[in-house]
């Protein structure tokens, strides 16, 4: 069984590739990314050498790249993560976001399309179903209309619309899942919890868009890869499957649980001018996945912890990122005093 899992240098595709690398020794699991700012190899340095492990740099959006390596592989699946995510850098850049994300996407299922693989399965967001209201009883479900409000969930949106267009014009199997925001091991230190950590561990001010109210539901890494190992051995063809862990937390609380768990002062909370477009709650109601067999095992408490004392573990993998470019980003994107 040969698996191509596209964006395998990054932050969830990574945790997978490790996940499908330990638990399928018989499988070959073929790693494809373009080593962007946000990939690295480093996190597969104990694997690197397993026999059912192999790496392939290359950009999605490379047709005629991507053509010649699934001729030759002859990939039964495809399991998709590569993509652009930071919704800031949508904002200031659009134009990539809809380079990687939909043409990207349109070439792997061209391909996948030729060599008639088994199954493609396409891991999206819940961010192209737009925002949600406060009320506690409102949950995005897989028939939600798909509604994006930044230049990244329209981008993830349209590469949507892109698989379901395939499986409905061309018959090809696939699949798409649509996760809550991801937290743990290996996550780049733009992101809200990677980059409270590194900061309040520094003892530098941790950026907190607008009055920090607005709401995400956290899903721990090791859970989301779980319910893709499901959905591409369980799920029926053409199927969307919602994948939440029912840990909604405002952003300040999720800082303000970092700053306790570290022992530190909120006063290193540094409330910022609010990202423009920003949706004030997700929400997944996970009930259609859960009927495969699918439940989470972290809970946030548990979940948060244990992301914490990985980092405290990982000092090294982290604080390599934290280069002069980062932070020149970092200084020009939230303008701290």
């Amino acid at each position: 069984m040969k698996v191509a899992v596209t964006g395998g240098a990054g932050f969830i595709g990574g945790n997978f590739v490790q996940y499908m690398v330990d638990k399928y020794p018989d499988y070959d699991i073929y790693n494809l990314d373009f080593l962007t700012y946000a990939g690295d190899l480093t996190k597969h340095k104990e694997i690197e050498n397993n026999k059912n492990y192999h790496f392939i740099k290359v950009d999605i959006a490379d047709r005629e790249s991507i053509m010649s390596i699934f001729k030759e592989m002859q990939f039964d699946y495809v399991v998709h993560f590569a993509a652009e995510s930071h919704v800031d850098r949508s904002i200031s850049d659009p134009e990539i976001f809809i380079r990687t994300n939909v043409l990207g996407t349109q070439i792997l299922l061209d391909a996948a399309k030729q060599m008639d693989v088994k199954k493609f399965v396409h891991v999206s967001t819940d961010e192209v179903y737009g925002e949600l209201d406060f009320d506690p009883n409102t949950f995005f479900t897989e028939e939600t209309p798909l509604r994006p409000n930044s230049p990244y969930s329209a981008s993830k949106a349209s590469s949507d619309f892109l698989v379901r267009a395939y499986h409905e014009t061309y018959n090809l199997p696939v699949n798409i899942t649509r996760c809550s925001n991801n937290y743990g091991p290996y996550h780049f230190p733009e992101k809200l919890i990677p980059l409270t950590i590194s900061r309040v561990l520094n003892n530098e001010k941790v950026p907190v868009y607008g009055d920090g109210k607005n709401i995400r539901d956290w899903l721990h890494v090791y859970d989301h890869c779980s319910a893709i190992d499901i959905v591409m051995h369980e799920a029926s063809s053409g199927e969307v499957y919602n994948i939440g862990g029912h840990n909604e937390k405002t952003n300040l609380e999720v800082v303000q649980t970092i700053i306790r768990t570290l022992g530190k002062s909120e006063d290193l909370i540094e409330f910022v001018e609010d990202r423009l477009g920003h949706d004030k709650r997700y929400a997944i109601d996970p009930t259609k996945l859960e009927k495969l067999g699918w439940k989470p095992k972290y809970h946030f408490d548990t979940g948060i912890e244990h992301t914490i004392n990985w980092y405290l573990e990982n000092k090294k993998w982290w604080e390599a990122i934290i280069n002069e470019e980062y932070k020149k980003y970092f200084d020009e994107q939230y303008q701290i005093n």
